[in-house]
């Protein structure tokens, strides 16, 4: 972790540098260069990342984001207090901008969903792509959870989601655009930071092309039986590796393919026990093939909120319903 801050500090030095040469008398600069000397001085000295107050060690997701930072959130001004929480709601607004429709209906398919940050930002991923009308392609809902929490994990997954977007453009089949996006997502982020993705292509026939990156099983719903895909690879990003293989199924009308992240399945109740995936498969098969794909997000969403008698979850969670109609 330190090298890898020394790097990156050694790197904005010689940017600051550059631009100086052709700006001496800018007194930003001049100010960044020296918090840039700075932090390389505390990293020499084996202080980097401790509070200048209390010298405990400052939050990671915050190093992270900016390794210039010297106070721990517990010792921050009343004005950088403000600045944090006005730049939070404006990142979660950016967020909730990148969200699809709440409800979607496209060839013989309902897609719904709900996505629930644990605070102003979230590091889960949920995204539907629809092909142009004269495009015979599939649809794509997607599903995925960031490694860590906070601003870190917020902007980590605004550039998977950029990532995915662009490379869905290119026509790829699943496997080659997941292979695609792992590769770029993994040069592209520090080795410590990954993300488990679900993706699904659907086709108007009911054709279903699943592939799993290290994520909670889908579950497949027909009549009340409930089935659990299994079939699973690596996360993105964790090592650059470009075998992704999918797995291939049709529902018929009624079945539905219902996606979770563990902010869900790992909520717990006052004994700290965790929801979990079998009274989530409970649920499911209650509600059955006649009920709509909004009706069985609330649904999942009302019994795991009465199992946690409303005590707050502990992560980001989101919940994805496609149902074949």
């Amino acid at each position: 972790m330190t090298d890898a801050i020394r790097v990156q500090l050694e790197d904005r030095r010689q940017l600051l540098h550059s631009a100086l040469a052709r700006r001496r008398d800018d007194d930003q600069l001049n100010t960044l260069l020296r918090e840039v000397d700075l932090a390389l001085g505390r990293v020499e000295e084996g202080t980097f990342g401790l509070c200048e107050t209390c010298h405990d060690p400052i939050e990671p997701e915050r190093l992270a984001v900016d390794p210039l930072i010297r106070r721990c959130l517990d010792h921050l001004t009343a004005e950088e207090v403000r600045s944090i929480e006005r730049d939070l709601r404006l990142a979660g607004e950016v967020q909730k901008a990148l969200l699809p429709r709440r409800d979607i209906a496209w060839g013989g398919w309902e897609i719904a969903y709900e996505y629930l940050p644990h605070s102003a930002v979230s590091g889960d991923y949920c995204d539907v792509l629809l092909p142009s009308d004269a495009a015979a392609t599939p649809a794509m809902v997607l599903l995925g959870d960031i490694s860590g929490k906070g601003v870190a994990a917020s902007m980590l997954m605004t550039h998977l989601h950029a990532l995915v977007r662009s490379t869905a453009s290119l026509g790829l089949g699943l496997g080659d655009l997941l292979a695609r996006v792992n590769r770029t997502f993994c040069e592209s982020t520090l080795p410590s930071h990954y993300a488990t993705m679900v993706c699904a292509n659907l086709t108007e026939a009911g054709g279903v092309e699943l592939a799993n990156a290290g994520h909670l099983p889908p579950m497949i719903v027909r009549d009340r039986r409930v089935e659990r895909i299994e079939e699973s690879g690596l996360p993105i990003g964790m090592f650059c590796v470009s075998d992704r293989r999918t797995t291939g199924l049709h529902l018929e009308r009624g079945a539905s393919l219902v996606l979770v992240t563990d902010g869900l399945t790992e909520a717990a109740n006052a004994a700290d026990d965790q929801y979990g995936l079998c009274r989530l498969e409970e649920v499911l098969a209650a509600a059955g093939a006649r009920t709509a794909a909004r009706g069985v997000v609330e649904s999942i969403l009302h019994d795991a909120r009465r199992f946690t008698s409303d005590r707050p979850w502990a992560d980001d969670a989101a919940v994805l319903v496609a149902r074949r109609v």
